[in-house]
């Protein structure tokens, strides 16, 4: 990260079909040099914001900014952006070398500079091999790789990525998010990247934008977003959550002590409260993975609230288990590393609650 300069900028920007709002009032600004993940179900705005920014949709109100010049009336070829795109949109009869060359074609670059900038790109993917290949040729992660060439080799501003990875198969999308990581951090290059999978967002943003029926939710960190949600449903999308009705009974020292429903008295950092001061109705949050299970017998730490369950499912996961347990009716998520067995449907266990690892939210209204 190249300092405080903001290499996008959106002031207001909304869009408008017809009488649908697609994107509400967006205010947003991307730091030079980072990688920001528009993440959301499908339908929340963030392709839509994408596509905005790259010029193939005009904003029906306020302004985008790219390098601090105003964009909006500004055709998409003269905003020097690198596309890349879910289908890849090579062109099926050009050798992968004009595929990767043309953008610089059409920008009057010499032809000895363009033979070098292709090889460097190629490269980069760590694909020089196949400059005189088709796209049919080649696999689609090697298809991949060629859109994401033929994106950089403009030496773009910013680079712009619509669900790149979500055509490849579970083990290649993996390895392709570290490879494309790996890019982004050599070429320092703006990037903004669209998923609806958690697990890219998390695992390759410099800072994560939640998006949700055109608004946006939070906008922080990946540790940010997931461990202090700020609304409801940031807690919902982003892991496996436990979200429980709650009303403070006490504060003191730092701590607040909720009421939670079926639950009983269960123990919050104020830190880790959001909002809360003046709402009616409260959520208590806990993620899956902070519920931690053991046997009945063991005490609760000082810190934390002790529950009596019984394990009602066990989903094996290797190294780990997730299970659901009935506490008093209500029924609980929780992801725990095992050793060697999981609990055993039909237990009894103690569900143990640290006071560092719930947060409290106002409820949706």
């Amino acid at each position: 990260m190249s300092g405080t300069q903001n290499a996008v900028e959106l002031k207001g920007v909304v869009k408008r079909f017809g009488d649908f709002t697609a994107v509400h009032a967006m205010d947003l600004a991307i730091e030079e040099g980072s990688f920001v993940t528009f993440l959301g179900p499908s339908g929340c705005g963030k392709t839509t914001t994408l596509r905005m920014i790259a010029g193939l949709l005009d904003t029906t109100e306020g302004d985008i900014l790219v390098k601090d010049r105003r964009v909006n009336d500004m055709p998409i070829h003269k905003r020097n952006l690198g596309l890349v795109f879910q289908n890849y949109a090579l062109f099926p009869h050009k050798r992968i070398f004009d595929n990767i060359a043309f953008g610089l074609k059409y920008r009057n670059v010499a032809k000895a500079e363009i033979a070098d900038r292709v090889r460097s790109a190629l490269d980069l993917v760590q694909l020089p091999q196949l400059a005189d290949r088709y796209p049919h040729e080649l696999s689609g992660g090697q298809q991949q790789r060629i859109a994401l060439a033929r994106a950089i080799v403009i030496q773009p501003d910013v680079l712009l990525l619509d669900e790149p990875l979500s055509a490849l198969d579970a083990n290649l999308r993996e390895d392709m998010r570290v490879e494309l990581k790996r890019i982004q951090d050599r070429l320092g290059i703006t990037t903004i990247f669209v998923t609806h999978d958690q697990s890219e967002a998390l695992a390759m943003s410099d800072r994560i934008v939640v998006m949700s029926e055109g608004r946006v939710e939070q906008v922080g960190a990946p540790e940010e977003v997931y461990n202090k949600p700020a609304s409801e449903f940031v807690a919902r999308f982003l892991g496996n959550s436990n979200i429980v009705p709650a009303q403070v009974s006490a504060r003191e020292n730092g701590v607040i002590t909720v009421d939670a429903e079926d639950l009983g008295a269960v123990p919050v950092l104020e830190t880790r409260a959001t909002g809360v001061n003046g709402a009616h109705a409260l959520h208590l949050v806990i993620r899956a993975e902070k519920l931690r299970l053991a046997p009945p017998e063991e005490a609760a730490a000082p810190d934390g609230a002790r529950l009596s369950g019984t394990v009602d499912t066990v989903d094996y996961q290797g190294q780990s288990a997730r299970y659901f347990v009935t506490v008093n009716g209500r029924q609980l998520q929780a992801i725990n590393n095992i050793e060697d067995h999981p609990f055993a449907e039909g237990a009894p266990v103690s569900v143990h609650i640290r006071a560092k690892d719930c947060v409290l939210l106002p409820a949706r209204q």
